[in-house]
């Protein structure tokens, strides 16, 4: 199961260069990886049918007692063969969806890609905390597939709003799935349904988890962002949202139904909220008149049928939802895929406008309609099955209550009336031809490969109705789970005999296509009692009324004045541990000076800078003078014997120096003095006291150790599991892995929001770089630089900002400095050094190369978007943790490989060095972010609105 989560990484993470080689054709490439999935799902059959599962576990974070705990058994069985089914089924049907020259084909194949191994993840999970990891997965790439290319508003709103809605859900869930796994005294949903526990913390956890399935599974009042979404792409909708993400909500309440339905609070929430869901989602299913919003609020009112029969907590309904599940996940991919051919071949959806495709495009049709009769419950369709197996139970009392179980079925064949009527609007409006309006024109007839997905699943459908039978040992493996409410089970099949939930059947049919035929009347009908609010609407008024508060609170806390703001914060620090660090803490019964004279000297110097930084009044100087506070900092690092942490401070310190020089440039040479001499005064109190603050706490918190530190246990164990002599690198690369994929994601989140507050159009902008040919041709030499140019575009400079011996200096020096950077990287696991510390150096020489030459310079020593090596290196540094799974290991858990080289002898590799690396390639990226958003970007803004005159012939740029 590992190896297919792995499978789908991959496939995910080489979709861009498979569609770059093979344009739409790698989606049939990629249609393979769920496929392995699925014919892997279908040889797991026997073991589950026998009552068996099949489970991988592999330590992820010891420390928590936290594992990579995957199970599947009947109910994951089912679901996983859903997912990756009809996930490569989607796959091929883009092969034709999209165009030979679609933009952005490579980034959506990999992030559906990479949302199927997610949803696959998600159903696998048998831990809590790793089904919540992929439930928010399925949630981000959902955003990302919705969303597209962020150009169009719609799209953007649309995935928006699902993303908040759904993430809320997910963070209520979490707080849920906590307070269940505590009460319960396990974090494994196979334990935790087997004992469940009781109590008030296992009722509140089970409501929370309630709202996180209402949210993905869109039910009332969360319905209305699913109708959104449909401004994705048809294949998304296919999948996403019939087959896959919002079946996500029905997997957890089926997965917890077996232990919790006897919760106090969960029937009446999963049944009441259920049956309005199915009411309304079919009542608004009426009004549309686009197809996929039609089948998007028919989906609305399925997915409310589905979540009340997995939810009822008794076996009936749970093989009746079982068996639903599938049903509806096979017709409604089927009809999205139907409409997305009818809209390529058209080039509408509008069902006023489509008129005799039934007799134009017979072969989709006969897909459509097939599919529209699973849906509608009509024989021998799987739909019919499901159905009537669902009105079987709750005919049977398949509820612990007889009055709520007929109040909910009468519920449910009302929503089935509804779903019969506007499955017949949908066929008509499709397929039929309208009186007085001409036929539709096929412009871009279909292929066969563009009908194979959805015939396959429209005759999927077709056998497993009179093929249901075959479904009962699967569906019983779950239902069997919860208790059996009625005197026999009833098992799944076309024919049962005359009953009741056959008659209930007929009449769900026969009331829809009473209400079709009377059509304009429920029209007009619905036209007068139109509601003038909506869940939509009140959603954007809740988010716009959010933000008027946001600003107001703003606008009144936040004045504009950093004194003021950190003035504030600092009081609060001394009013309250400053209080708590006078009255209670332990002062040290010895204090010692120094260690070294040497220390006082820095001390000293430090504490000079610090008062020449509030008298000096040009800001270039106040920042150098701050600056050799950093550098004492480094100095007393290298006195206590911290090599790694004094280099880093050090070039921290400088890379900081030059990041404050770049912002000087946009502000006054002077610091403008606006404060009177009292208020400068108490800042300067506020300052000492701060001070004396933290030279106390250091104190006591040195003198206050009472046990060994833990790092004395860790040199032997950095060498013999770390592959490495230097401790600190191993720590950061091993031991505390997870902090540091934490920070360098931050970093590159930092990186991101620099360069979007400068970059006027894009993230990033363009890499100026020397046009050398047009240069060459101008001054009539070769196409190399001229031989007075030490740097290759130092011609693009003014001659009065050129220095010959900053050029010369740098020509020397920039290759050096980067081998350098090169040897801490790969010397950092045993000596001082490392990925931090390297890229800094790295990013150092191109800011000597940005100095020297400008920002075409800088092009020409990194002609690389920065957003490239922000993204690989955190690709190294992520897929480090998979690579330490596949080679036995924890995740981001070192792995050494020790191998003997025909010409390099004996060679030792540790698998951190990759991490190291994508630290690197990170640190790297950050630095060339901020020099291209702080330092080109800027020059070139200053360019355009003072442009620089030179020589005829000096300086020719493209």
């Amino acid at each position: 199961m590992i190896a297919l989560l792995s499978l789908h990484l991959l496939a995910a993470l080489l979709a861009p260069l498979l569609a770059r080689w093979w344009g739409r054709r790698a989606f049939l490439v990629l249609a393979l990886v769920p496929a392995a999935g699925f014919v892997w799902t279908l040889l797991q059959l026997r073991t589950v049918l026998a009552g068996g599962d099949v489970r991988e576990t592999v330590p992820w974070i010891p420390a928590l007692d936290l594992d990579v705990a995957l199970r599947l058994d009947a109910l994951a069985l089912t679901f996983a063969a859903l997912v990756t089914g009809i996930g490569a089924l989607v796959l091929v049907y883009c092969a034709r969806y999209f165009g030979p020259d679609d933009e952005g084909t490579g980034r959506f194949a990999g992030t559906l890609t990479a949302f199927a191994g997610s949803m696959l993840g998600l159903v696998l999970a048998d831990d809590v905390l790793l089904l919540y990891v992929f439930w928010e997965l399925t949630t981000v790439f959902s955003f990302l597939l919705i969303g597209g290319s962020g150009r169009r508003l719609a799209a953007r709103r649309a995935a928006s709003q699902a993303l908040i809605l759904t993430t809320a859900g997910g963070l209520a869930m979490l707080v849920g799935l906590i307070l269940i796994g505590q009460a319960s005294g396990s974090f494994l949903l196979s334990e935790l349904v087997a004992d469940p526990g009781s109590g008030t913390a296992m009722t509140a956890g089970a409501a929370l988890v309630l709202v996180g399935a209402l949210t993905k599974s869109a039910l009332v009042p969360f319905h209305f962002w699913l109708p959104a979404a449909m401004e994705a792409p048809t294949p998304v909708s296919a999948y996403l949202h019939a087959a896959a993400m919002v079946k996500a909500g029905v997997y957890l309440v089926a997965r917890l139904a077996p232990g919790l339905a006897d919760v106090p609070g969960w029937r009446p929430l999963v049944l009441g909220l259920g049956v309005a869901t199915m009411l309304v989602g079919g009542y608004r299913a009426l009004r549309q008149r686009d197809l996929k919003l039609l089948l998007a609020f028919g989906t609305v009112s399925q997915l409310g049928f589905l979540v009340t029969l997995v939810g009822g907590g008794s076996r009936e309904l749970a093989a009746a939802g079982l068996a639903m599940t599938l049903a509806h996940a096979l017709f409604k991919s089927t009809l999205f895929l139907a409409v997305g051919v009818i809209d390529h071949a058209t080039g509408t959806r509008d069902l006023r406008r489509l008129s005799g495709l039934g007799r134009r495009l017979p072969v989709l049709a006969a897909i459509g309609i097939a599919a529209a009769a699973s849906m509608a419950g009509l024989p021998p369709l799987l739909g019919f099955v499901g159905k009537e197996a669902a009105f079987a139970a709750l005919w049977d009392a398949g509820l612990p209550d007889r009055t709520a179980a007929a109040v909910v079925l009468a519920g449910l064949v009302a929503g089935s009336v509804l779903t019969a009527a506007y499955t017949a609007r949908f066929v008509w409006g499709a397929f039929a031809r309208k009186a007085g309006v001409e036929d539709t024109p096929v412009e871009h007839p279909p292929g066969p490969l563009f009908l194979a997905a959805p015939a396959v699943l429209a005759l999927t459908g077709l056998v497993l109705g009179p093929a249901s039978p075959l479904l009962e040992p699967l569906v019983a493996g779950y239902a069997d789970t919860l208790p059996l409410l009625a005197p026999e089970p009833e098992h799944l099949g076309l024919w049962h005999g005359w009953q009741p939930a056959l008659a209930l059947s007929a009449v769900s049919i026969a009331g829809g296509a009473a209400l079709f035929a009377l059509r304009g009347q429920v029209t007009r009908l619905q036209g007068r009692v139109a509601v003038g609010a909506s869940a939509d609407e009140g959603y954007w008024n809740v988010v716009q009324g959010i933000d008027r508060l946001a600003v107001l609170v703003t606008g009144t806390t936040q004045r504009g004045s950093l004194p003021a703001y950190l003035g504030t914060i600092l009081v609060a620090v001394l009013a309250l541990p400053g209080t708590l660090l006078l009255t209670r803490a332990p002062w040290p019964e010895e204090w010692r000076a120094w260690d070294t004279p040497v220390q006082a000297v820095v001390g000293v110097v430090v504490v000079t800078a610090g008062a020449l930084a509030l008298r000096i009044r040009q800001r270039l100087s106040a920042v150098l003078v701050v600056g050799v506070t950093g550098y004492g900092l480094a100095v007393v690092f290298a006195l206590q014997g911290a090599p790694d942490l004094a280099l880093t401070q050090f070039l921290v310190e400088t890379l900081t120096l030059v990041v404050f020089v770049l912002v000087l440039r946009k502000l006054p040479k002077d610091i403008t003095e606006r404060h009177r001499p009292r208020e400068r005064a108490v800042r300067g109190v506020i300052a000492v006291a701060v001070g004396a603050f933290m030279a106390a706490a250091g104190a006591v918190a040195l003198s206050a150790r009472t046990a060994a530190p833990v790092s004395e246990g860790w040199p032997g164990p950095a060498y013999t599991f770390g592959g490495g002599k230097n401790v600190v690198n191993v720590t950061l690369v091993d031991i505390r892995a997870w902090d540091t994929l934490g920070e360098i994601s931050l970093l590159v989140v930092a990186a991101t929001g620099v360069a979007s507050l400068v970059f006027l159009r894009g993230r990033t902008g363009g890499v100026d770089r020397v046009d050398r040919a047009q240069l060459a041709q101008r001054r009539g030499r070769s196409r190399r630089a001229p031989r007075d140019r030490w740097l290759a575009a130092t011609a693009t400079l003014d001659p009065a900002r050129r220095s010959v011996v900053l050029e010369v200096v740098t020509r020397i020096l920039f290759h050096t400095i980067v081998v350098f950077s090169l040897y801490l990287l790969f010397s950092g696991h045993n000596e001082p050094g490392g990925g931090f510390a390297g890229g800094l150096v790295a990013g150092l020489a191109l800011v000597l190369r940005y100095l020297a030459g400008g920002r075409y310079e800088l092009g020409e020593a990194a002609p690389v978007a920065p957003g490239l090596l922000l993204g690989c290196g955190l690709l190294f540094a992520g897929g480090t943790g998979v690579a330490g799974l596949l080679l036995g290991a924890g995740v981001l858990q070192t792995a050494v490989l020790e191998a003997t080289l025909p010409v390099l002898g004996d060679v030792k590799l540790v698998t951190s060095l990759f991490f190291d690396l994508g630290v690197y390639l990170i640190v790297v990226g950050l630095v060339l972010d901020v020099l291209r958003s702080l330092g080109a970007e800027l020059d070139r803004q200053e360019d355009q609105e003072d442009p620089i005159e030179l020589s005829p012939g000096e300086v020719v740029l493209r």
